[in-house]
């Protein structure tokens, strides 16, 4: 039997629905964009579009897509050992290549706790089937090791590739990093921290790191302010509380590091996201143009943390991707 309060609820919970559908089109800010396609439809809250979800109105990724057979995959290849395990990466790319190809490297996101390199699976069977190589790499989450660890292996995931680029079809000297949440950060850490002695150490690889775009949904790039000072993630990262250890904070922050000759990057981040909130992307975008760095920023009015899992807004960050690759690849 439902209660009348049930039952109000239910009314309630489809009337948000309802709303939330009837809401209109909202546009991307966009920056250097040379294209003019519109962001798809955003929600007033994420309450809202929980409801259109919950309604069906909200077609998400399939996160496990079969294997075309055009690909050729190469799983759990070995790039790092340390002394409490083998760190390793999966390859996809066409059987087929006459001639050696970008790679694009996908660094997956958990809050540096959790995740799997297999999270990138869409991503990565959809560029590579566009005739990139992609390359998703596993890293040493906060259980297992404090910062810089998670860099660390980032940055040697980077020196493999490049050591090993001609077994696998790969130009070696066209390399982007992609990445979300905290993968995003270590994305942007390899991309603008590049020559840290502190980042390349425990790497016996020797090619150096060198970044030719980033891509970032959704990451943190200032761990000094509020959001990150109390975040429990974080601070199992680190190690340590912010009072503890302020100069740390700033160590780990992607922003430190921003200087003139940094890669071209991508940014696509949510206005209602609740995990890393927009101000992040914004403060991003105001020091990368005060460093003359070439960027792209698109600000999608209404939409969440792991937005890109909507099968909308998926499309039109592949087609902005897409075009960023093309041009900096």
């Amino acid at each position: 039997m439902v209660t009348r309060g049930e039952l109000r609820k239910l009314i309630l919970f489809v009337l948000a629905g309802i709303f939330a559908l009837s809401l209109p089109a909202c546009s991307a800010r966009k920056f250097k964009s040379g294209d003019g396609l519109k962001a798809p439809r955003g929600y007033r809250s994420e309450f809202f579009l929980k409801a259109a979800y919950a309604m069906g109105r909200l077609d998400l990724v399939d996160m496990e897509p079969d294997i075309p057979p055009e690909l050729k995959v190469y799983s759990d290849v070995e790039y790092k050992k340390t002394d409490s395990l083998s760190l390793k990466l999966d390859i996809y790319r066409l059987k087929e290549l006459t001639e050696p190809v970008p790679v694009v490297i996908f660094i997956h996101g958990g809050s540096w706790k959790s995740g799997r390199r297999s999270d990138y699976l869409p991503y990565l069977v959809d560029y590579a089937l566009k005739g990139y190589v992609t390359i998703t790499v596993s890293y040493r989450l906060s259980r297992v090791a404090l910062f810089p660890a998670a860099v660390q292996d980032v940055f040697c995931a980077i020196r493999w590739v490049r050591d090993n680029a001609g077994e696998y079809g790969i130009d070696p000297e066209r390399v982007a990093l992609a990445g979300a949440s905290a993968g995003a950060h270590l994305a942007m850490m390899a991309g603008y921290a590049a020559g840290d002695p502190l980042f390349n150490a425990g790497c016996n690889h020797e090619s150096m790191v060198k970044v030719n775009a980033v891509v970032n949904f959704y990451g943190p790039v200032d761990l000094t302010v509020d959001f990150a000072r109390e975040s429990g993630p974080l601070k199992e990262f680190l190690g340590k509380s912010y009072h503890e250890a302020p100069d740390l904070y700033r160590k780990v922050s992607p922003f430190t590091y921003i200087t003139p000759d940094d890669p071209p990057t991508l940014t696509f981040h949510g206005t209602i996201d609740s995990v890393v909130p927009v101000s992040q992307a914004d403060s991003l975008d105001t020091w990368l143009n005060r460093a003359g760095v070439t960027h792209e920023y698109h600000r999608l009015k209404g939409w969440p943390h792991a937005m890109d899992i909507g099968k909308k807004v998926n499309e039109y960050c592949q087609h902005y991707m897409d075009i960023f690759l093309n041009r900096y690849l």
